[in-house]
């Protein structure tokens, strides 16, 4: 059965604690909610811990949410993670899960959970792959402590809109492994030229966000000093981080994007998958960076948000094994998605003897790259570096996009219908709900048609770019198609060429309007 009553009864349970407490802050419109915050160490311990615990409580007192402070990791199970609207790791440090409390906090955050990391959060489970991913980059050194300037990239986040251009204060200025740029959204930097030490080139993400699957994550490196806390400016910024992160705000966190150039060839490093299943970073010294992609085994898969498949003609791997070998199939937009391409792996003689293979890609897909793996049983290759070459063809026409595909979103779910692309829809469409598709650009767009089907009220789809309330391309009327199997297709020209992810917004009357199957977007 449909439940179409969640938010209006979530409404008028918001409004009755609305009315029974004092306008304490600007944020005091937020349903009560419960934010865990961790601080186990298992290496460095900060001395601010205590200050960040309290001045979080604070910031919950003045702004409706509750904290439970805890070190004690037996707190990450399914049914304690559940009361929780968010988990801050505030500067945790070192491996502090076990495998069963991780697989736990994996899928907390993979249902919807929200994550803020505080400084050492990033000096901790560097053998958790998923964990790498949440946080967004692994730390690596610092400099003394000293001043520095911050830069305010995005000024629009809750986090960062009170801010100025530049932001000029002491801490503890992290380096990390490698730059996360390309796979989140950058709130802030360091202008590296303001202080003694930095080693990011010139380009020192330090405060970030992105989706990770339907939860939430935050990051920020500042925060070492004891004194960081009573600085209202980063008061703001922590308290900003937690209310996107408990997804009482929304904000635009997607990483970039931007269409594929045709002619050029992109090679990325194994190890820097985005996403993944079973592997894990693997040390060669004859490796480039002295790292592969490795302990791949059959059924592991790897993605690669940063590589778009759009316009890729070849597919080559330098690749070692003293394993079994295999086969690496290319697929675009998911782990399951539309395969473009594979190439057979050999035995090379040893882990650390590389040779390339190769193989010709099929297909015009504009999505992100996957590679999934089979063979026999155990180890069965480790990879090196991956290359997609691209030829100067015309880009394709059209580009059509599963509905539940979503990247980012408020409200919606996926819901199983068996006449559906791929058995399932984007369901549970209510008014004021989003969803945003990072994997798809709206530069060119020209017309955008959707296959719906409802049995509800039926509704608007606005479409949109860059946000949820971004740039307005046009809009498209949902009706009633009799029931929620049968299936219709509604087309509408779009104007404007905005450069930036689509985002679909959902308005009607009251309960579930529609469903969405797939839509196409043709340029």
């Amino acid at each position: 059965m449909r439940t179409v009553m969640r938010r209006g009864l979530a409404l008028v349970a918001a409004t009755l604690i609305a009315s029974q407490l004092a306008p304490t802050a600007a944020q005091a419109a937020d349903p009560a909610y419960q934010v865990l915050v961790f601080s186990k160490t298992a290496g460095f311990r900060h001395d601010s811990i205590p200050t960040g615990i309290q001045t979080i409580r604070d910031l919950g007192a003045a702004n409706n949410f509750t904290v439970t402070a805890t070190e004690d990791a037996n707190a990450f199970t399914a049914a304690n993670l559940a009361q929780f609207k968010a988990v801050v790791f505030l500067s945790t440090t070192g491996d502090v899960l076990n495998a069963t409390q991780q697989t736990a906090f994996t899928n907390y955050i993979n249902g919807g959970g929200g994550y803020v990391g505080v400084h050492a959060a990033a000096d901790t489970e560097y053998d958790w792959p998923y964990y790498g991913q949440l946080v967004g980059a692994w730390f690596k050194s610092h400099p003394a402590i000293q001043q520095a300037v911050v830069k305010n990239e995005d000024r629009t986040h809750p986090a960062t809109a009170g801010l100025a251009a530049t932001w000029t204060r002491t801490d503890e200025w992290y380096n990390y492994r490698t730059n996360p740029r390309s796979t989140v959204h950058v709130l802030q930097s360091l202008d590296e030229t303001s202080y003694s030490g930095g080693e990011m080139s010139g380009d020192h993400p330090i405060t970030w966000c992105h989706p990770q699957a339907s939860g939430r994550s935050f990051y920020t490196g500042l925060g070492h000093t004891i004194e960081s806390y009573a600085d209202p400016n980063y008061r703001n910024l922590l308290l900003g981080g937690i209310r996107y992160a408990a997804g009482m705000v929304q904000a635009n966190c997607d990483p970039p994007t931007t269409p594929p150039p045709t002619g050029d060839t992109t090679t990325v490093e194994g190890e820097a998958f985005t996403s993944q299943s079973g592997v894990q970073p693997a040390g060669h010294a004859g490796a480039s960076g002295g790292t592969t992609l490795g302990y791949i085994d059959n059924g592991d898969w790897a993605g690669y948000s940063q590589v778009n498949t759009q316009n890729a003609k070849t597919f080559s791997a330098k690749v070692s094994s003293a394993g079994a070998g295999g086969t690496i199939t290319i697929r675009s937009g998911s782990q399951t998605g539309t395969v473009l391409g594979s190439v057979t792996v050999p035995n090379t003689g040893s882990w650390d003897t590389f040779q390339t293979v190769t193989a010709n890609l099929t297909g015009n897909v504009s999505g992100s790259l996957f590679l999934t793996f089979t063979g026999g049983s155990g180890s069965l290759f480790d990879i090196d570096t991956l290359t997609i070459s691209r030829t100067t063809t015309t880009p394709p026409t059209s580009t059509t996009t599963e509905g539940e595909a979503y990247t980012s979103q408020s409200g919606v779910q996926p819901a199983g219908h068996s006449g559906a692309s791929g058995g399932t829809t984007m369901g549970f469409i209510d008014n004021g709900d989003w969803a945003g598709y990072s994997q798809v650009n709206t530069q060119n767009a020209k017309t955008f048609a959707v296959k719906y089907s409802s049995a509800g009220a039926g509704g608007t789809i606005t479409i949109r770019s860059g946000s949820q309330t971004g740039a307005v391309l046009g809009s498209v009327a949902v009706t009633n198609t009799g029931s929620w199997d049968t299936f219709r297709t509604v087309t509408v020209n779009l104007t404007g060429n905005a450069t930036g992810s689509l985002f679909l917004t959902f308005t009607g009357g009251s309960g579930s309007l529609f469903d969405i199957d797939t839509f196409t977007i043709t340029r």
